[in-house]
């Protein structure tokens, strides 16, 4: 049974959203480390659509084993409006709470999840999420 991990971002009074615009200048050495780590295990994402949308506009272009990992991992997206999806990405068919479950049940590393919004909601009131990383940003 694969591990969901889910990562995320968030400022200290709790805003999560649009973190491109406050997290850059706290990215360093140990925070790269950290994230590696967390994705070294994985050999898969799950995304929200918004998420799966940031990430396929921004990650193809970007150099570096840790842009090469996440590139070329398959991305499973849980979305009620995509009808498609390009950058390695397939969608969750049916109810995403039972395609992300019947995800966890096969076999292979950790699902590593980014973002967070209406997913997260899904994915915390079925009790899919096995390890939860808040990195707190000071701002």
């Amino acid at each position: 049974m694969r591990k969901l991990v889910e990562s995320t971002f968030m400022t200290l009074d709790g805003v999560i959203s649009n973190p491109q615009e406050w997290s850059p200048p706290f990215w360093d050495d140990e925070h790269s480390a950290y994230a590696e780590k967390l994705l070294a295990p994985a050999d898969a994402m799950l995304l929200g659509r918004a998420t799966y949308e940031s990430f396929a506009a921004s990650w193809p272009g970007r150099p570096g084993e840790f842009a090469d990992k996440i590139n070329s991992m398959p991305k499973h997206v849980a979305s009620r409006t995509l009808s498609e999806t390009t950058w390695n990405a397939s969608l969750i068919e049916g109810e995403a709470a039972a395609g992300i479950a019947a995800l966890k049940e096969q076999d292979g590393g950790d699902l590593i999840k980014y973002g967070t919004g209406e997913l997260d909601k899904t994915l915390v009131a079925h009790q899919l999420v096995d390890e939860l990383h808040f990195w707190l940003f000071p701002v």
